[in-house]
């Protein structure tokens, strides 16, 4: 049984999904941007829905969806929105992206922001665990699927925001450009100050402009984090 993962002001049950809780989730649900006012907001293969919680926490947003094409990620999502302080604003669809970005483009309907902390390793990884590898692999949402549909249902002055590894950054960046998509933010993330680059987060828009590039180191030593960090998270965990 996995156990509850506690922050300042939400909890986050684990035990019904493969992906449990990681940095990755909450780099991402801290760092993205949120634009002005944001009136809607898209988080595409939610997990345990961290990263939503993350936003209805760090903003107004009166819609904040959430899409996962697993039944028991998806379930785990529906449950951690109930049990938050702000389950009239989260709404959880269990679909592939794509059959819900073509939905939301049919009623015409676009969000000012999009996230995603979307599976990564490539097929030749996978596991037996089917769930596992839902959440884990390109199979289920390719980073053109996910790119592609974010752009289709993007507002014209939206922010899409995405964690992936490093060195997929540059085909990633390539393929955000074919969709006319262009990066804005870039943040590349170390465990420690000796370790190599293992993370970009990555921020993109409509508008092509110059992009501000940061680095980002999360420990010290173990468990002692970097100032960078703990200023970035505080917000959210319980011992920063």
């Amino acid at each position: 049984m996995s156990k509850p993962f506690r922050f300042k002001e939400f909890t986050v049950h684990q035990d019904k999904t493969a992906m449990k809780i990681g940095t990755d989730g909450v780099l991402l649900g801290a760092w993205c941007s949120l634009g002005e006012y944001p009136d809607t907001v898209l988080d595409v293969g939610s997990g345990t829905g961290v990263i939503s919680l993350m936003i209805a926490q760090r903003c107004d947003a009166m819609t904040i969806d959430a899409v996962e094409i697993d039944e028991g990620a998806y379930e785990q999502s529906v449950d951690n929105f109930e049990k938050s302080d702000w389950a009239d604003r989260l709404y959880c669809y269990n679909a592939t992206f794509k059959e819900f970005a073509d939905e939301i483009e049919e009623e015409e309907e676009e969000y000012d922001v999009i996230v995603s902390n979307p599976p990564f390793y490539t097929d030749n990884f996978e596991t037996d665990d089917n769930a596992r590898n839902k959440a884990r692999f390109t199979s289920a949402l390719s980073f053109e699927d996910l790119i592609s549909n974010a752009a289709k249902i993007l507002s014209k002055s939206g922010v899409f925001s995405v964690i992936i590894p490093f060195k997929e950054e540059t085909s990633f960046i390539d393929l955000a450009k074919k969709n006319h998509l262009f990066p804005t933010r870039i943040c590349r993330v170390k465990g420690t100050e000796t370790s190599e680059i293992k993370r970009s987060l990555l921020e993109f828009s409509f508008i092509e402009k110059e992009f501000s590039l940061e680095n980002l180191t999360i420990e010290i030593s173990r468990h002692e984090y970097t100032e960078a960090y703990k200023n970035l998270t505080k917000d959210f965990y319980l011992n920063m």
